[in-house]
């Protein structure tokens, strides 16, 4: 049983409720989770309130060297951690080797904290007065992650909420939540306190109490957009500050110019990396004038030589999806493909690996001539369906992706520096590629979409995640003078 983790230890209570952690690459269920009651979520607020004073007063060096000790451990475990991720998940362990390493770039991000909270002093403003700035933690904030990086997403938000000083409740997917408990254990092994990173598994009732807690200040979430506006809707009615990220359709643009064997490789690469279940893969690939007819034989060359398999075995580069619920829903939209009318090049439906035929697969799958006006087109499937529209004009291209009501990632792929200027001026995306199919920022930037990808007005992690999880306080000082005394009433004046 995977149950909670609540003021430095595994929580004791037995559950109401629970629900099945699935072998991906099997199809049987492995494990059972604990679904959090309200009093469960209450539990973990309060232990990360009670740690809240003695925490934001602990002197931020000694909060950056625990980070220092996690990203430590981190390193030594990431074989460790990338193990747990595949079992439950069902990626390869190279890719989930990958998706830790993404998340330790937070991590160390967050060791550099002492400078990112630095205020600006401004020295006589006004005759003897000075005026500087602080930035302060804002209390208990919870972060709700998704299913499809269990280690790095969590670790775009923890890692920095509690260096800047924060207490923190994770409610990670109950899909596959043991990464979640397995770092919560190393950052105690790092030294953080009891109660200053808590982890309740669970469902909309975990959810729905983290949202209405009149205890927890903020909300991080990352999801599909349908769930972040209602995170986000329901969270700021409730009074808290609230990030959430959405889902995405994101279109790959490849103009007549491209380097066709560079622009293949980007769009299997992107299209079936961890079985299309990324937000930032490229779902759809828009190719301009004559390009489709030379770069479509490349992607199918290209598919035909990947395996799909079980995520343990190292052969495999793709394995399967994360639960049945999820692979009958990608099927479904595969079928809705063909019964519109796309052209179905590559067909993924009822594969399953010689020994592991209970497993949860679709292998890569391929469409030609999609519309806009398609379920498959509009729609995240979230697998290995890879979607290729033929458009005659850049400008048809530009205005797709614009009208799109996603704005997450993009890319372009050519040769022209002109074309490639334009486009990342006139794409109303928020994260943009030239020549890179997902351009996932570092660390030390922020991770953020435009449009129904995002509700809120904070991306994550990086700066716009310091910003996030502190707020901003003014001070305006000036020490007793007695040449300036008396009662004033009106504005003070220049130079006073």
């Amino acid at each position: 049983m995977i149950n909670h983790w609540i003021d430095g230890k595994p929580w004791e209570s037995k559950p109401a409720r629970t629900g099945i952690v699935y072998d991906p690459a099997t199809g049987l269920a492995q494990d059972e989770v604990a679904l959090a009651s309200e009093a469960d979520v209450d539990a973990a607020v309060a232990a990360a309130k009670t740690a809240f004073p003695a925490w934001r007063e602990t002197p931020v060096t000694r909060r950056q060297n625990v980070m220092f000790a996690f990203r430590e451990l981190v390193v030594a475990h990431r074989e460790d951690i990338a193990k747990i991720l595949t079992r439950e998940h069902g990626k390869t362990v190279p890719d989930a080797i990958g998706e830790v390493q993404r998340g330790l770039e937070v991590v160390e991000f967050a060791c550099n904290v002492a400078h990112l909270v630095k205020g600006e002093f401004s020295e006589q403003v006004s005759t003897g007065v000075d005026t500087f700035t602080m930035r302060q933690p804002l209390g208990v904030v919870a972060g709700i992650t998704p299913f499809n990086f269990p280690a790095m997403v969590p670790m775009w938000m923890y890692p920095l909420a509690i260096a800047c000083g924060n207490t923190f409740v994770l409610k990670p997917s109950e899909k596959d939540p043991s990464a979640s408990m397995y770092c919560a254990e190393l950052m105690a092994e790092a030294g953080l306190p009891p109660g200053v990173l808590n982890v309740v598994h669970g469902d909309k009732v975990a959810v729905d109490r983290i949202l209405a807690h009149p205890d927890i200040e903020a909300v991080s979430f990352v999801g599909s957009t349908p769930i972040a506006r209602y995170i986000y809707e329901t969270g700021t009615r409730a009074g808290k500050r609230v990030q959430a990220l959405g889902g995405a359709k994101n279109h790959m643009v490849v103009l007549p110019d491209a380097d066709m064997e560079l622009a293949a490789d980007a769009a299997v690469s992107a299209g079936y990396g961890s079985a299309g279940e990324r937000c930032m893969a490229i779902s759809v690939v828009v190719t301009v004038g004559d390009a489709a007819d030379r770069l479509l034989p490349k992607v199918v060359e290209r598919i035909a030589k990947l395996r799909t398999g079980p995520g343990m075995d190292p052969d495999s580069e793709m394995g399967p999806l994360v639960t049945p619920e999820h692979r009958d829903k990608v099927v479904g939209l595969i079928d809705q493909g063909v019964a519109e009318g796309a052209d179905l090049v590559v067909d993924g439906r009822g594969f399953a690996p010689e020994g592991f035929e209970g497993g949860f697969y679709v292998a890569p799958t391929l469409f030609d001539r999609v519309s806009p006006d398609m379920e498959i087109y509009k729609h995240e499937i979230f697998g290995p369906v890879l979607s290729v529209v033929r458009v005659d004009h850049y400008e048809d291209a530009l205005a797709m992706i614009n009208h799109n009501p996603y704005g997450n990632g993009t890319a372009l792929f050519t040769n022209d520096g002109g074309a490639a200027r334009k486009f990342q001026s006139e794409v109303q995306v928020g994260m943009v590629g030239v020549n890179v199919p997902i351009p996932v920022p570092l660390s030390f930037y922020s991770f953020g979409g435009w449009k129904s990808s995002i509700f809120g007005s904070h991306a994550i992690y990086g700066p716009e995640g310091v910003h996030f999880y502190t707020k901003q306080k003014v001070v305006i000082t000036r020490w007793p003078d007695p040449v300036f005394r008396g009662v004033d009433l009106g504005f003070p004046q220049h130079g006073r």
